[in-house]
């Protein structure tokens, strides 16, 4: 038996993983952690929980042959575990059925979340290239925690959806040149301690921490006074959940009629500033978004709108918006309004001031202005042009063939009859939950790779359990991390897991395209592939080791 000591800052201590044979026996506090806990890693507990998946299972209903569109019975009916040949047996069939007599635009692949870190084995682009060698299928755009912010940006700052990432200032130069901080929605540092794809070194605090000490001064503008960390000693301004928009106006107003405002830079950089100020001064609609109309609106004083307007035009600024304001009906006017106030406000384009999206909402961002490419699994060519915006999903079941509006364009909603879900749960992170149970009734069949019994699975019709990152070999590249971490496999999947790849090679088998889809790799093969194609993308900005040796 083999000791290993895992060097894991967490809440509950330091650990040790006691292996036996490549396999991960248990994890234990380290017997020199001056106040252990017996509370373990999150992962490692639920690696053999109670709500594990562990063998195929189907919807008695379904499995029945009982009508399988506009049922009810989903989360509510019993499940039959099969085997895995039925299992695929009952995927592949069903996938043939449904685009013979449906079309490719009938399959939704709704694989949206982070599922779990790993450059290979990542869910999303194991799904989606499988189900577009097999035919196509109606994709997803945007994302639930920034989709208002992804569609308006490229149209008021250019570039694409994410490039205002590197663009905005850094931690480190806030710290270095700003002196005035205004974060609409907060900074929450509990949101920092992830990060999408993987997270090797949590910094965001320490940085904030330099800010602090460099005299940065912080004003969180949000309902909590919590959504600052205590050290920063942010002047709080409790705001009216979602007037975010009307208190920028409110500054804005108190900027332009008192001409703090940066007119050079409005003139030299900025189109279309004369048509909000009209609309500023209220020549269209007779109202003028002043600091006391703003105050009514916000519940901020008219005194404290007044006074923020004076400092941030008379102070090296930088205002930040987070990703929570624009979660709401009409959630790109915080995003589009903060760009405005930012350039009025005389920063914009200085070192560490101007105008920045998310700070504190994972890790990433303002740490670092992202890494080098990392190879990842080649995607395949998409044959079908449908898509939906990612929070539409309970609209296009309920009402397919009606059209909506979306980023300047008409769009059609498809029929969908098949949902395949892997690495993700739109039953957590959907608005209406309620109308998102009714409309799931509605396609003919429902297909959910889970690890556990949570609600995604509970409503679907066949569940194929899937390893998690303890039970399989990858390495991970988190997003604007700029560190690899191996993430050797430490033990057997539970019950009959398989991983996503294992179980769409499968698929792809019975289908007549495997060899089109594994490209006659084994997974290992494919994890080696990927990390050897990085560091042949890397070239001079870093050497790395060996594959064994890493």
């Amino acid at each position: 038996m083999v000791e290993r000591r895992m060097s894991v800052a967490t809440h509950w201590g330091s650990f040790v993983a006691v292996v036996d044979s490549g396999r991960l026996v248990r994890i234990e506090p380290r017997g020199d952690d001056p106040a252990p806990s017996p509370i373990g890693p999150g992962m490692v507990t639920a690696a053999d929980d109670s709500a594990r998946v562990l063998r195929p299972a189907v919807r008695k209903g379904w499995l029945n042959g009982l009508p399988r569109a506009h049922t009810t019975a989903r989360g509510a009916d019993a499940f039959v575990e099969v085997g895995w040949d039925d299992a695929i047996t009952l995927v592949s069939d069903e996938l043939r059925r449904v685009r013979s007599q449906h079309g490719d635009s009938a399959v939704f692949g709704g694989s949206y979340g982070w599922a779990s870190a790993g450059a290979f084995h990542n869910a999303q682009d194991q799904l989606h290239r499988f189900l577009a060698l097999g035919g196509g299928y109606t994709d997803s755009r945007n994302t639930y925690s920034t989709a208002a912010l992804e569609v308006i940006l490229p149209h008021v700052i250019g570039g694409h959806p994410w490039s205002y990432q590197s663009r905005m200032p850094m931690w480190d130069e806030i710290a270095e040149n700003c002196e005035l901080v205004v974060a609409f929605g907060g900074l929450a540092l509990k949101n920092s301690q992830i990060n999408p794809g993987g997270l090797a070194r949590h910094q965001t605090q320490n940085l904030q921490r330099q800010c602090r000490e460099a005299g940065v001064r912080f004003v969180n503008v949000s309902p909590l006074r919590s959504d600052v960390a205590g050290f920063l000693d942010a002047e709080w301004l409790p705001v009216i959940p979602n007037t975010d928009t009307a208190a920028m106006l409110g500054i804005a107003h108190t900027m332009l009629v008192n001409g703090w405002h940066d007119e050079d830079f409005l003139r030299r950089c900025c189109i279309g500033f004369d048509r909000f100020t009209s609309y500023l001064v209220g020549e269209h609609d007779g109202v003028a978004k002043d600091a006391a109309w703003a105050a009514e609106i916000t519940g901020i004083s008219r005194e404290a709108i007044t006074d923020l307007a004076r400092r941030l035009t008379a102070q090296r600024s930088l205002i930040m918006v987070n990703y929570a304001v624009q979660r709401a009906d009409h959630g790109e006017q915080p995003i589009w309004m903060s760009v405005v106030l930012a350039a009025m406000a005389g920063s914009m384009g200085r070192p560490g001031c101007g105008w920045g999206a998310g700070y504190a909402t994972m890790d990433a961002t303002g740490v670092a202005r992202g890494r080098p490419s990392v190879a990842k699994v080649p995607e395949a060519s998409n044959p079908v042009p449908d898509f939906i915006p990612v929070a539409r999903i309970a609209d296009t079941l309920l009402h397919p063939g009606e059209t909506i509006d979306y980023n300047g364009q008409r769009l059609t909603l498809p029929e969908l009859r098949l949902i395949y879900w892997c690495g993700g749960n739109p039953f957590h992170h959907h608005q209406d939950l309620h109308r998102l149970a009714r409309a799931w009734q509605t396609p003919d069949t429902v297909v959910v790779h889970e690890a556990w019994w949570n609600a995604t699975a509970k409503f679907a019709d066949i569940v194929l359990p899937v390893a998690t990152s303890l039970e399989r070999d990858d390495f991970a590249a988190g997003f604007s991390d700029p560190h690899l971490v191996a993430m050797p496999k430490v033990r057997e999947p539970a019950g009959e897991s398989r991983t996503d790849h294992q179980i769409f090679a499968a698929l792809a088998s019975r289908l007549g395209y495997e060899q089109q889809f594994t490209e006659s790799r084994s997974e290992i093969e494919w994890v080696r592939h990927l990390y050897e194609q990085t560091s042949a993308q890397l070239g001079d900005a870093a050497v790395l080791p060996s594959f064994e040796d890493f």
